[in-house]
């Protein structure tokens, strides 16, 4: 089975074009198989770009546990260079299939491997029943009982130990602080994630706000872990950001892989624009 290994802001893929190969039979297994970076090809998961008859591809994302996840911002982005690179659709603007509907993006070649890439990335979900999280009406700037009780860590990156939960097609716990260096991250990220207030486990973030037009921001992914950079939380770092009266609707958020640019107009769709990369391609023989 041929592949590309491709990467939006580093939170990179395994991708494999099923327009010229046959899908593997079971995703959620070859996950992660070939996401592990030690025995595998190496990865934050895997991504399938499929036919569909509803706009240009499909794409079905898996994460490295083997999950399947409705939607990824960073991911869709290389899905829609890949069908321009490949001649399925010329520059310019392309939809593609997700587990939250039919997305429009902007592509723009900026090389032989590389696109820039503008996506409109919907209306945010704001009611606690549709994220989901356990309460009712928006859950904005809310105490948070997956944090525990008060702790060490908390004063030393200034936690505010309050979240915002939004969803981008996939559900986002928003947490600000002073400097989001030093949140230990892989110790908190999986206690929020896999918290019963989280009926679908939850994305977790933390922000620390450089002014109101720059944040900086640390992620844990839902089935994943730390990544680099995770397109649909900073979507939603950005709703949360104006939410709470932190930040302009217009933002630079730098995560640890590079850093995208989020709009979210007066009561309008978030809009993230940001880079697509091909690394290599190569061919896996067990799919």
């Amino acid at each position: 089975m041929k592949f590309v290994k491709m990467h939006g802001a580093a939170n990179d893929y395994v991708y494999v074009d099923c327009f010229d190969e046959r899908a593997p039979a079971d995703p959620a297994a070859l996950a992660p198989l070939i996401a592990d970076r030690h025995r595998g090809v190496g990865g934050d998961g895997l991504v399938l770009v499929l036919p569909s008859t509803v706009a240009t591809a499909r794409m079905r994302m898996f994460n490295a546990d083997g999950s399947e996840s409705e939607m990824c911002g960073n991911g869709v982005r290389c899905v829609a260079h890949l069908v321009v690179s490949r001649g399925r659709a010329p520059a310019g603007p392309v939809t593609i299939e997700t587990g939250r509907g039919v997305l429009t993006l902007e592509v723009q070649r900026t090389g032989s491997r590389t696109s820039q890439v503008r996506v409109d990335m919907g209306e945010p979900v704001l009611e606690a029943e549709s994220i989901p999280v356990l309460g009712s009406g928006r859950i904005v700037a809310a105490a948070c009982e997956a944090l525990g009780a008060e702790e060490a860590w908390w004063a030393g990156c200034g936690l505010e130990p309050r979240m915002t939960c939004v969803s981008m097609g996939n559900p986002h716990a928003v947490f600000f602080c002073a400097d989001v260096a030093l949140v230990p991250l892989e110790a908190i990220g999986p206690r929020v994630e896999t918290h019963p207030i989280f009926p679908r486990r939850v994305n977790v973030h933390f922000v620390e706000v450089v002014s109101p037009r720059h944040v900086r921001m640390r992620t844990w992914e839902r089935g994943s872990g730390i990544t680099m950079a995770c397109g649909t939380g900073a979507s939603a770092v950005c709703v949360a950001g104006v939410l709470t009266g932190r930040t302009e609707r217009a933002i630079d958020a730098d995560l640890p892989g590079g850093r995208l640019r989020l709009e979210w107009p007066e009561g309008g769709h978030v809009f993230m624009t940001g880079p697509a990369e091909e690394v290599f391609q190569g061919n896996w023989p067990d799919a």
